[in-house]
């Protein structure tokens, strides 16, 4: 049997996994590693600017192709810098691995120079993390490793000192049982008659449909038409539920509109469909629930549910299809598709701007990349206003994909996500929908891209403000602290780093420059300066809400910010 180093091990494992690009930032704990990509076809070590960033690449990668992506940090600072975009991967469920290097195995225990120790740090983060401390480990940890991540979709951490990586032992061939292909699960034949004679029983049907429904379209339009249920999706359910799907309202949360909050609110039976929406105070109270999802720690968490069916959606709804009695009252599904064209209605009145103002409105600048990207364009969206945008105002078909910080709702996701995924698909547009505060963030990852010459399209969404926080102060009835952000000029700052940059704030030169940016032939900055005070009205007011602004305006008023007041009406009000 031949001998090969550890690290010789882990790229050979690798590359049998399907891995082509290993994100980082190299250094002297990591060289075992970055040497043996060095002398190998088919794999390279794609150099960041900062490991976080590397992170959130990786999690693109997997979340666009379904396959493991990796990442990698050096000892102590190197690796700890890839945290948070780590949660993110394990929240999204994508399969990522990551290589911890780690200070000389003599070493550990000692306090030395850039200790930590990942295998606990990261714990919480991942499926998977181990520490390889000798040779002899290292075949089955990182067969482990990707047989974790793939088969559970998540994270895993191989934790190698930088000495143990250049140590030989026997390398036989790399064998990988696990290949995360989808297996059917479905629930047992009692439950599905059970839960039939409950959807059955309803008056007013809703489906709640998400992540879950990915491979599911066909029988999700299928169940919908034989419930008369309007589809309700949850944001990481839009790329995969609203393409062709005329039962679709849209979303509720405070993301949603009208029509999707009051199909899920009046429905007296709801039927969930791979989803863990987390917001309970969106859900109706006394509705009777049925709950469709391959995980069954997610049944009932965020609702009370009668009847839970643990299966994958596809294969749980061709059961459950031939079970459903044909209804004649389609009342409840076609008032939801009336104020959902009401809503887009509403939607594209306020997509508009009026030539030679001196700021946009954000919904315009959404509006604008709807229309102009490309079929099949990868967006990715930061946290805040542009995830609302990018949901009230993309349209998925099909082909499109959308890919956010969703669930662990982190800053400064979009920029990296956006190289990871032009990476991984470079004949496809990717177009990131960016806050001023996220691409500050992380504003060394403009070097990234220029560095690999990556042809993302960046969209700088710019109010000079953290405005979602902003928006959660006022509803709370608090002045705005803390929010106000002294921007450059990212056109000019991106200039700076090698990519073109634009800047824009006169509705009439919108379009053009829009058209100009995704038209060129490489990496480009457009900063588009959005009105600070746009309101992102929820489908719903409370009387908290309203008590709560109330106060704010007062204070406001108090603190001599009555002009403030005045804008945020002229913003909003006079359209």
């Amino acid at each position: 049997m031949p001998k090969k180093s550890v690290a010789e091990i882990i790229v050979d494992t690798l590359q049998a996994a399907g891995v082509r690009r290993v994100f980082g930032v190299v250094g002297d704990s990591l060289n075992g590693i970055t040497d043996a990509i060095r002398t190998r076809e088919g794999i390279e070590f794609v150099a960041v600017r900062h490991e976080e960033g590397g992170a959130f690449a990786a999690g693109a990668e997997a979340a666009l192709t379904g396959d493991l992506a990796v990442c990698a940090g050096s000892c102590g600072p190197g690796n700890t810098h890839l945290i948070n975009g780590l949660f993110d991967c394990h929240r999204s469920r994508v399969p990522v691995l990551a290589l911890a290097a780690q200070i000389p195995n003599v070493e550990i225990g000692t306090g030395y120079f850039q200790e930590t120790h990942p295998e606990r740090l990261f714990r919480e983060c991942s499926h998977y993390c181990e520490l390889i401390s000798v040779p002899e480990q290292a075949v089955r940890t990182i067969e482990s490793a990707v047989a974790a991540a793939i088969g559970l979709r998540g994270v895993a951490v191989v934790v190698l000192p930088g000495d143990v990586a250049y140590l030989e032992t026997d390398a036989p061939e790399v064998r990988l049982p696990t290949q995360g292909r989808n297996s059917a699960l479905v629930p047992a034949e009692a439950d599905i008659r059970q839960a039939a004679a409950l959807l059955n029983a309803g008056d007013k049907v809703t489906i709640l449909a998400g992540i879950g429904c990915a491979g599911a379209h066909a029988e999700l339009l299928q169940t919908a038409a034989a419930l008369h249920a309007p589809v309700v999706h949850a944001l990481r359910g839009k790329e995969w539920v609203e393409p062709n799907n005329p039962y679709d309202v849209g979303l509720t949360g405070l993301l949603g509109m009208p029509a999707g909050y009051h199909a899920l609110l009046d429905a007296d039976t709801v039927l969930m469909l791979g989803t863990d929406f987390p917001y309970r105070q969106f859900y109706p109270d006394d509705a009777r629930v049925v709950q469709v999802d391959s995980r069954p720690e997610h049944i009932g968490r965020r609702t009370r549910v009668e009847i839970g069916l643990v299966g994958t959606v596809a294969d749980t709804l061709r059961l459950l299809l031939p079970h459903l009695a044909p209804r004649t009252d389609a009342a409840h599904l076609e008032d939801a598709q009336q104020r959902h064209a009401d809503d887009e209605a509403h939607l594209a009145e306020l997509a508009t701007g009026e030539p030679g103002d001196t700021s946009l409105h954000p919904q315009h600048v959404a509006r604008l990349l709807d229309e102009l990207a490309s079929e099949d364009a990868i967006f990715t969206c930061d946290v805040g206003t542009p995830t609302i945008w990018a949901a009230r105002y993309l349209h998925m078909n099909g082909q499109r994909r959308l890919i956010g910080s969703f669930v662990h709702g982190s800053m400064a996701n979009a920029v990296s996500q956006a190289y990871g995924a032009a990476l991984a698909q470079p004949s496809r547009q990717v177009v990131a929908m960016c806050g001023d505060g996220g691409v500050a963030m992380l504003l060394s990852e403009l070097l990234t891209i220029r560095q690999h010459k990556v042809p993302v399209k960046l969209i700088v969404f710019n109010n000079s403000a953290l405005s979602f926080v902003e928006l959660e102060m006022k509803a709370a009835g608090i002045l705005e602290y803390g929010t106000e952000l002294d921007n450059p000029d990212f056109g000019a700052v991106a200039e700076a780093a090698g990519l073109r940059g634009f800047r824009v704030s006169d509705p009439g030169q919108l379009e053009g420059v829009l058209r100009e940016a995704l038209a060129h032939d490489g990496p480009v900055l457009v900063d588009a300066v959005v009105k600070r005070q746009e309101l992102s009205m929820p489908p719903s007011i409370d009387r908290k809400q309203v008590a709560g602004f109330s106060l704010y305006a007062v204070k406001a008023l108090i603190d001599g910010r009555g002009g403030e007041l005045l804008e945020l009406a002229k913003t909003n009000l006079f359209r």
